[in-house]
């Protein structure tokens, strides 16, 4: 399979330059709605892992051999599947198991990925500990994602800011690893000697000899105080001090909690790395216990497992040289003392073995948990049963018990609790009533969401060029399904109204440009008065350099779901001496043009190969051609001509790869660009085509470089597409 030459001498004009049209072809949207269980007639589901003394996960095992009890009573297995996480059908897998049935005909991703969520409790952080943290989350990004993993870096404090969203983008998840700091909620004891979050837990339970100790340290201080006095004093601060200590433990379960439910409609199976220096759960003074629960029943309801990581690495659990502690030469502070360090590790421990997961504890490889992690999660067995009714009438939390028959040396992972199911959202049907949600209202709240709603098909693809009259521009082509509307059959020609709208935002959230449209659609508004296959829309902005991302949502105005899609891009430095790229502005070729005796398609004189239609979907056919074009900007020219030597031109070579779960499949030798007969040496149209046949189906990514041989400088753009 083979690159042909250049087209640098074609002008490929784009459908992304005109503002509306209809599209002649097209693929259904592969949205769909999110996965819910219905009462009273779902199935409840868990994910389930068996693993050997190795570690190593057992395939082979059938339903029968699986005994599954709700609060201690045996529970026939409805459903069983062993489930491939990534996997394309495990989005119908886990529907299934749920009582729920997928879309028909719907296409679905292939090779789809993991949704990996890194949560950094930087409450609970020391600074060594987060500079540890931003080195694991580079090597990851850099190492070890995947082509078609999505990716999110979330915090407790929040400090990561408007790039705390799930994305394929590694330049998003880079500038997010750039604001990571250690931010300690940190509980300070005004008294001297200074108490520890933990001596103040065993002074607060009743540990006579850590409250013996702070005890006789005060009698020295102030020996007018009597012991009974004293012993009040420092109970009393070792309280206060566990109080104040909650809000910091309490603020990062809410944390968690906001991710599991902002994340939920997210597809399949999702992998959590909680990353912490570890907290005290304390009963006495707080709720955490059953904040703790809570946050195990919703990672089921929203399918999270969550693999809990030390960030403190090898610890002794034994405080730093820096850190004041009291003295005691009769070690009764050390014996009261030396669980400090797993009480610290009981909450992370408790995430992990309660949800599924797994705890890495003590160990200065964190890289290494994050691997061992993943490839733990990489495949499972998927149950489910069906509530009995009077769970249903009292739905609360239940104790979750798996085992394998006759296999006790069989490690079987699971979830320990299942909680409330979560009823099924009313669907919404066409209506002119006055209860009818306002449409309007209902875009404006999806565009704020931190993850787009899938219900009304709506597909878009960025790109961006910069133009001598009008800079640098932003290109955002749009494609939404007609058979999502209502149309309303009692006027005289039938009609539906399409509600758009869309946001360009900045990495820090703020909005640098917007669009609001109404498109009215009748079935015939299509190509010769054809009912149209897809109705397309393009906006455009002006932007400066830096990373943005485009939100649009699309909604059907006479009622029914919404729908949205979120994309980022990159828009480079176009100064004079800055050489770089536009994106890769991609089209589907679907047969052969034909070419006069004596010619090739590369001579490219067929006047059909001067225009394509950008391909929004990104689906291409195996039996096609993949079009592409760039505009290179900037490039060195060499020294001016001299007498019979030529010269001022640029010296530019291409090699164009494409890659399948990061390894290439295709490698064009690097060769050269002419630029003969280009009138702009600042910006030089390149264009080149694809033969995808022999390609299996699947998501690849194609990687264009270009190199300026005489600036000794290169650029690359990436396109992620799909063959079917």
């Amino acid at each position: 399979m083979q690159i042909p030459k250049s087209l640098s001498r074609v002008a490929i004009i784009f459908a992304t330059l005109c503002s509306i049209a209809v599209a002649v072809c097209g693929q259904q949207s592969q949205n769909q709605d999110p996965d819910v269980i219905r009462v009273n007639t779902s199935l409840v589901q868990t994910d389930v892992m068996v693993f050997d003394k190795n570690g190593k996960f057992i395939d082979n095992l059938k339903r029968d051999q699986f005994v599954l009890k709700i609060d201690g009573k045996p529970r026939d297995v409805s459903f069983f599947e062993i489930v491939k996480a990534g996997s394309p059908n495990e989005e119908s897998q886990l529907a299934a198991a749920r009582g729920v049935s997928s879309k028909a005909g719907t296409p679905r991703p292939l090779d789809r990925g993991r949704s990996v969520f890194f949560f950094l409790d930087d409450f609970h952080m020391s600074e060594d500990s987060a500079h540890q943290t931003k080195k694991v989350l580079s090597e990851f990004i850099e190492r070890q994602m995947g082509q078609n993993d999505q990716v999110a870096i979330v915090s407790t404090s929040g400090q990561i800011g408007f790039l705390q969203q799930l994305t394929d983008n590694k330049r998003v998840l880079l500038k997010a690893i750039e604001r990571v700091r250690a931010r300690p909620y940190k509980t300070h004891d005004i008294t001297y000697p200074p108490k520890s979050e933990y001596q103040a837990l065993r002074i607060d339970i009743g540990d006579r000899d850590v409250l013996g100790v702070f005890v006789d340290a005060m009698l020295r201080e102030n020996s007018m105080l009597t012991r009974g006095q004293v012993e009040d004093e420092v109970r009393n601060r070792a309280t206060s001090m566990l109080r104040m200590s909650a809000n910091g433990t309490r603020t990062t379960f809410s944390s968690l909690q906001w991710v599991m439910d902002k994340f939920r409609a997210a597809p399949g199976r999702k992998i959590m790395f909680f990353l912490s220096d570890g907290f005290t759960l304390d009963v006495r003074n707080s709720d955490t216990y059953a904040r703790l629960r809570d946050l195990t029943s919703l990672a089921g309801a929203s399918t999270f497992v969550i693999y809990s990581i030390d960030s403190r690495g090898l610890s002794t659990g034994q405080a730093d040289a820096g850190t004041p502690v009291v003295s005691d030469l009769t070690g009764r502070i050390s014996r009261g003392t030396m669980g400090e360090l797993p009480a610290s590790q009981d909450g992370l421990n408790a995430l992990a073995v309660d949800t599924g997961g797994k705890a890495f504890f003590n160990s200065n490889n964190l890289s290494a948990a994050v691997n061992t992690a993943l490839d733990d999660a990489s495949i499972y067995y998927l149950l489910a049963w069906r509530p009995e009714a009077n769970e249903e009438r009292n739905p609360k939390q239940r104790r979750l018990e798996i085992s394998v028959v006759g296999r006790p040396d069989l490690i079987v992972r699971s979830r320990t609790v299942t909680g409330e199911p979560v009823a099924e959202p009313a669907k919404n049907k066409p209506s002119n009533s006055a209860s009818q949600p306002n449409q309007n209202t209902e875009v404006r709240s999806a565009l704020q969401a931190i993850y787009p709603k899938s219900g009304f098909p709506v597909e878009a693809t960025l790109n961006f060029v910069n133009t001598a009259q009008r800079g640098d521009v932003l290109i955002t082509s749009i494609r939404m399904s007609p058979t999502a509307l209502n149309f309303d059959k009692t006027a005289a020609v039938p009609t539906a109204s399409i509600l758009l709208s869309g946001l360009v935002l900045d990495e820090d959230g703020k909005v640098v440009d917007q669009f609001n449209k109404r498109l009215t659609v009748s079935p015939k508004s299509g190509e010769d008065g054809k009912s149209p296959r897809a109705i397309l829309y393009t906006g455009f902005s002006a932007v400066k350099p830096g990373l943005y991302q485009v939100r649009v949502v699309a909604a059907d105005e006479k009622g029914g779901p919404t729908g949205g899609v979120w994309d980022w891009i990159e828009i480079p430095e176009f100064s004079p001496k800055n050489f770089a790229l536009s994106s890769l502005m991609v089209g589907e070729r679907a047969t052969e043009p034909v070419t006069d005796a004596g010619q090739t398609s590369e001579t490219k004189s067929d006047p059909t190969l001067s225009q394509v239609s950008v391909n929004i979907t990104r689906r291409f056919a195996s039996s096609s051609y993949l079009r592409f074009m760039t505009v290179i900007y900037n490039a060195a020219t060499g020294p001016a001509a001299t007498g019979n030597t030529p010269g001022g031109k640029p010296d530019l070579a291409v090699q164009v790869q494409v890659f399948r779960d990061n390894e290439p499949v295709i490698t064009d030798p690097v060769h050269q660009i002419s630029t003969e007969g280009a009138t702009d040496l600042t910006r030089i149209s390149y264009a080149a085509e694809l033969k995808l046949e022999g390609l299996a189906p699947g998501r690849y990514v194609l990687q264009l470089t270009v190199i300026d041989r005489i600036a000794k400088a290169s650029a690359s753009q990436r396109f992620r597409f799909q063959v079917d």
